[in-house]
């Protein structure tokens, strides 16, 4: 029986032309217009993820900064432009997860911790990357312990020892699974741990296998099922 893990709307695949960046536009847009067109499409996001009986959708962390445009200026900005999506998804009764991402406005746990207090919304998340977090040099069992409260979801890729944001299948890179699960398992999440490995579109299958066979013996019976 098929269950849905989460609505990504962070892509914008559905209506942007391809040759666009995939966070593009992003909801700190200095053009209204193209903030509305990223505005729109989390809404409907939102409204699939009710019809559809999923518990929470992911958007995107604010892209980067457009020329001239302040961090706080647009940090102001996104956190105006969540308040009305916050209270949609709590209409609808279903969760708005953000995930923090290398190079967009929200990097790190203390920036998105900075903007979640600020909304201080019941129906906002957080979509912990695992990947993104190595990437920006984060200690991950720490920020999975601090960020538990917040976490209502993640995505696992691996990355190398460089820390460029490159998804690789896991086990091939520099993250330690072993300890990014034991951590996770001492804050009590039960939810999905969902593989993220979008580049391996030659040959899904055997991407999906090589994540099943190092990530399964690390998960017990039931995490595993």
């Amino acid at each position: 029986r098929l269950a849905f893990s989460n609505v990504n709307a962070f892509m914008m695949n559905a209506i942007n032309d391809y040759r666009k960046p995939y966070w593009y536009p992003s909801l700190i847009e200095p053009d209204p217009h193209y903030r509305r067109v990223r505005i729109d499409h989390t809404r409907r996001a939102l409204s699939l993820c009710d019809e559809l009986g999923a518990p929470h959708v992911t958007t995107e962390p604010g892209g980067p900064l457009a020329p001239g445009q302040g961090r706080q200026e647009a940090i102001n900005l996104f956190v105006e432009v969540l308040k009305p999506l916050a209270e949609h998804a709590h209409d609808l009764a279903v969760l708005l997860l953000i995930e923090p991402e290398p190079g967009l406005l929200l990097e790190t746990t203390d920036q998105y911790l900075e903007v979640v207090e600020r909304l201080n919304a019941p129906s906002i998340g957080l979509n912990f990357d695992v990947g993104h977090a190595f990437c920006v040099g984060e200690d991950l069992p720490r920020a999975i312990a601090k960020l538990a409260p917040q976490i209502r979801h993640y995505h696992f890729e691996d990355i190398a020892a460089t820390r460029v944001h490159h998804h690789l299948v896991p086990g091939t890179g520099a993250i330690d699974f072993a300890e990014v699960i034991a951590a996770i398992r001492q804050t009590g999440y039960g939810g999905w741990l969902t593989v993220e490995l979008y580049p391996f579109l030659d040959d899904p299958d055997a991407a999906a296998r090589g994540a099943l066979e190092v990530l399964k013996p690390l998960l017990g019976p039931t995490e595993a099922a």
